[in-house]
């Protein structure tokens, strides 16, 4: 006999989405097997999911929406489920910046989450393995979903030039993370970056990272992060001296074509850009 976890649905999204799982498939008098042949993973696979031990993927939850006819139920429950598996300390800030209508970042030293490609952001989380990597990475990449929106927020980061030397996950994911950045910048209006070259010296930065959230109707927000958690405050003082180091940084960075220039020459320079015939890249 199949031993069956009970779950309580209210106990946590995740738990939520195991259970309506189990219940709208029996609904539909499907088994495991069959679900799973349907869109094509294994049975032990939607196991899994129905009794909260795996995470469910976006391209996961639209492919049961699909077999079961639940009208983008998993699609729209799945958002809610990968944000649950972020930190506690910056689910938060997750939701704030998912509603906000203009994003500042400094950077120090690592490409802006909503800019990291999925081998960057890997490369990055396992560093510093906290749970389920796999998860991880699907909930970062699920944030930026917001610079698919009808109206998305306007992104304007400033990255000092370190970002783009220090070797994060080897040289063809770096390659392809600049070649990222370079596509968003001329490919999304509303993302921009500027990079603040090494030779400035001294900058309003020194003291590391921080984003600034703007809203339409909300006051605005700065964030910062230390090695142990993250810090987000409506404090005018706070506010104040963000914009005003921002300001700083924007105005003694590169400009945005200048810095577009000096990514692609990093990239060449130090990663190689030549294709070879099946579209890889050859240092």
């Amino acid at each position: 006999m199949v031993n069956i976890r009970n779950l309580d649905p209210g106990a946590s999204p995740l738990d939520y989405y195991g259970s309506e799982l189990r219940r709208k498939r029996e609904a539909a008098g499907m088994t495991q097997e069959q679900l799973g042949n349907c869109i094509f993973c294994a049975a032990s696979l939607i196991g899994q999911i129905e009794t909260a031990r795996k995470v469910p993927t976006r391209d996961i939850s639209e492919r049961l929406d699909a077999a079961l006819l639940t009208d983008g139920f998993f699609a729209r429950l799945v958002g809610l489920v990968l944000r649950s598996q972020l930190p506690s300390w910056f689910q938060q800030y997750a939701e704030m910046e998912a509603r906000a209508a203009y994003i500042s970042s400094f950077q120090a030293q690592l490409v802006y989450g909503l800019l990291q490609t999925e081998d960057y952001a890997r490369a990055v989380l396992c560093a510093r393995p906290e749970g389920d990597i796999d998860a991880l990475v699907e909930a970062r990449m699920e944030r930026q979903r917001i610079l698919d929106r009808e109206t998305p927020p306007l992104v304007w980061a400033v990255m000092s030039e370190a970002v783009l030397h220090q070797e994060i996950g080897g040289h063809k994911v770096m390659r392809e993370q600049l070649e990222h950045l370079l596509h968003l910048n001329t490919a999304r209006e509303w993302v921009k970056m500027q990079i603040l070259p090494f030779e400035v010296g001294a900058h309003a930065g020194l003291p590391g990272s921080f984003n600034l959230l703007r809203f339409d109707e909300d006051p605005d927000l700065v964030y910062t992060e230390d090695f142990v958690s993250g810090h987000m405050t409506a404090n005018a003082q706070a506010i104040r001296e963000g914009s005003l180091s921002y300001d700083h940084l924007q105005a003694t960075a590169l400009s945005v074509e200048d810095s577009a220039a000096l990514i692609a020459r990093v990239m060449k320079e130090r990663y190689g850009d030549q294709r070879v015939p099946d579209g890889r890249f050859m240092a």
